[in-house]
């Protein structure tokens, strides 16, 4: 029997090459007045991009710009609704990667009200956002986060001396359209793909084994998972395959469909402590410890003997990746741990630089890592002995 679940609206998708090229037309419906926003380098050498913005300026619309260069803080949304808030803007585009589409999300949700970003963030503000915003259009041109069909910005900021990531959440802020046309990821370099894609596995897998988990989203995340399979290396080594860069960018739209109706796990637990305290990428972060995260979960599965959902769910992985059926459950579930290190080392993933001169640094990143929709549950000494597995030496 299928079992009860819900689905948070996703935006409408315009997936496969040249479907950019239906922006301007797709624009003219909404008004004249267009922001758009882009990360410091998101149309450098690449021609797809550079081609759609010189198409948007020969239309009827009047463009507007701006820039986002790195994880956008409440001072950048700010900064930016405060410049075009009076210009009664019809539409924000966001092009770029993930810090891009965060970027926009939080600008088209903003743009309607006066006061600033951090009074709607998760943990950090009291408001509660109403899903007001202008008409949003998100153009991802890395294969990562997923931002284009998430209802979340990710914001990144300090409050009483400490770092944050928190979200500004409703389910209205969801892209009223996400166009991922993989032409646009051509110019993506070989780290940022590599860093980028392992966020989208990271998304992938950690959905799959949610205990938020369902039938569709497990569906939809091991689909997501085999394209990473068959596409993550190539699109790394040769960045100009088109079938390995749309695999990739199918792959990462996925993994926002299934993070924002499963969740996530431990890692992306990390991800934000870790991300608050330093600025070492996320994709760096979800990269770095996806490996050792889920071979202390296996572990303890098999130290277990634990029968159940996840190690079941960790057998299929293990059938997916390995592309084989006939052994013992035991080996499937090592499999996965022996292949996401390989994984690790052939996209040349790097080590956490924290700096441990601070006794107290690692503790603090350690209680402020929350893994609740996590399967497999650690105490405070086992996440820190996590992290000293990935810091540099």
């Amino acid at each position: 029997m299928v079992g009860n679940f819900g689905l948070i609206r996703t935006p409408r998708i315009l997936f496969g090459a040249g479907q950019v090229e239906n922006l301007p037309k797709l624009l003219r419906l909404c008004g004249t007045q267009v922001l758009i926003i882009t990360g410091c380098k998101s149309h450098q050498e690449n021609k797809a991009l550079d081609k759609l913005l010189s198409a948007l300026s020969v239309e009827n619309l009047t463009l507007h710009f701006d820039r986002i260069e790195k994880e956008p803080t409440p001072e950048d949304i700010n900064r930016i609704v405060g410049r075009f808030r009076l210009l009664e803007l019809n539409a924000v585009v966001a092009i770029g990667g993930g810090s891009v589409m965060d970027a926009g999300k939080a600008v088209s949700a903003m743009l309607p009200f006066e006061t600033g970003v951090e009074d709607y963030l998760e943990g950090v503000g009291t408001k509660s956002h109403p899903g007001i915003k202008k008409y949003f259009v998100a153009i991802p041109t890395t294969s990562g986060t997923g931002s284009e069909t998430t209802a979340n910005a990710v914001i990144s900021g300090k409050m009483n001396g400490k770092g944050f990531k928190r979200s500004l959440r409703h389910e209205n802020i969801v892209p009223d359209i996400a166009i991922v046309d993989p032409e646009l990821t051509l110019g993506c370099p070989p780290e940022i793909t590599a860093s980028s894609g392992m966020d989208a596995f990271t998304q992938l897998l950690e959905s799959y084994l949610s205990v938020k988990s369902g039938r569709l989203t497990d569906a939809l995340a091991l689909e997501g998972i085999g394209q990473v399979h068959q596409c993550l290396r190539r699109a790394y080594s040769a960045g100009d395959d088109i079938t390995a860069r749309a695999g990739m960018a199918y792959a990462a739209m996925l993994s926002g469909i299934t993070l924002a109706n499963a969740g996530l796990g431990l890692i992306h637990g990390f991800a934000s402590s870790v991300g608050g305290f330093t600025e070492i990428p996320h994709g760096i972060i979800c990269g770095s410890l996806m490996g050792v995260v889920n071979r202390f979960m296996i572990e303890k599965l098999l130290q277990t003997k634990a029968i159940g959902v996840t190690a079941d769910k960790y057998v299929r992985l293990g059938q997916l990746l390995s592309e084989t059926q006939h052994k013992e459950n035991h080996w499937y579930l090592r499999y996965v741990a022996d292949y996401i290190d390989a994984l690790t080392e052939d996209l040349h993933i790097s080590r956490l630089q924290i700096n441990t001169t601070d006794p107290s640094l690692l503790g603090e990143i350690a209680a402020e890592t929350d893994h609740k929709n996590n399967p497999v549950k650690f105490e405070k000494d086992q996440l820190l002995e996590m992290l000293k597995e990935r810091i540099t030496d």
